[in-house]
């Protein structure tokens, strides 16, 4: 890696500016969730509550796979996985993937501004 003269390395510019084309489409989605849920996302997505990212991202997709019992259930795998994407490269060109479907498919609910019905 090469640093530049400010003293960040090239890989964390290039990085940042990878995810960066995903965040306007991830704020959209998290700006359609009901305010309380919104605000624990953003919460969470803090780079310095990784701490406790980390292991809410897991047990939200352990819990997704065993969505066939009861008060767990499938919805929790996409959202243990979302979390997990912000600190594990892997699972962010996943979330790349999933967003570009998104958008392709589902534009509207990229719409700002509005809530999907």
């Amino acid at each position: 890696m090469r640093r530049l003269s400010t003293g960040y390395c090239v890989a964390t510019e290039v990085q940042a500016r990878a995810t960066s084309a995903d965040d306007w489409r991830l704020t959209r989605l998290i700006d359609q969730l009901p305010k309380p849920v919104r605000s624990t996302v953003r919460f969470l997505q803090q780079p310095s509550r990784r701490w406790l990212r980390l292991p809410m991202g897991v047990l939200l997709t352990f819990g997704g796979l065993l969505g066939f019992l009861p008060i767990v259930g499938f919805w929790m795998l996409p959202i243990g996985l979302a979390l997990l994407a912000e600190d594990m490269r892997p699972l962010r060109s996943l979330r790349s993937r999933v967003l570009d479907w998104v958008e392709h498919h589902r534009p509207d609910w990229l719409a700002h501004g509005t809530r999907p019905q």
